[in-house]
């Protein structure tokens, strides 16, 4: 089994829930590679069983500006048969605002046919001891779904 972790981020919050869910993936002993969003196209998901990307939300509701492409292609493919998950950093005082690149990235891995393999996760900032707990659960979710 093989999956792939895009991140995208400004403070580093967001590559250290990716590195965590990597980790947590290759745990399981699956084959698992991590990249930057601009570094990768996705139709590099095709290749993979699992999909996974850890978007931040810029400014009011803003998608990442280097992942704008990226957001863009995603939406034409036919992941048919993958799983996805969607966790992303962000900061409660943006209020209405907080992690709707989440949002927007799981209705976009809808699109595709992908099956939602957990319930999107957001984390207020950097990932605490409880963060690390519930990208654990989201990790087990997305294995226990493309396992059955």
């Amino acid at each position: 089994m093989k999956a792939e972790v895009i991140f995208a981020t400004i403070t580093g919050n967001n590559e250290d829930i990716a590195d965590i869910i990597t980790e947590d993936l290759e745990d399981h002993g699956i084959e698992t590679k991590e990249e930057e969003i601009s570094q990768i196209d996705p139709s590099e998901f095709k290749d993979v069983d699992i999909c996974i990307v850890t978007p931040y939300t810029y400014d009011e509701g803003h998608l990442p500006e280097e992942g704008l492409d990226f957001f863009e292609d995603l939406g034409q493919l036919d992941l048919s048969n993958k799983v996805f998950g969607v966790a992303g950093s962000g900061d409660t005082a943006y209020g209405e605002f907080f992690c709707t690149a989440v949002d927007k990235f799981e209705e976009q891995f809808k699109k595709t046919g992908a099956i939602q393999g957990s319930k999107s996760l957001k984390i207020n900032l950097e990932p605490d001891e409880k963060d690390i707990k519930d990208l654990d659960l989201f990790v087990e979710n997305i294995i226990n779904k493309i396992q059955n």
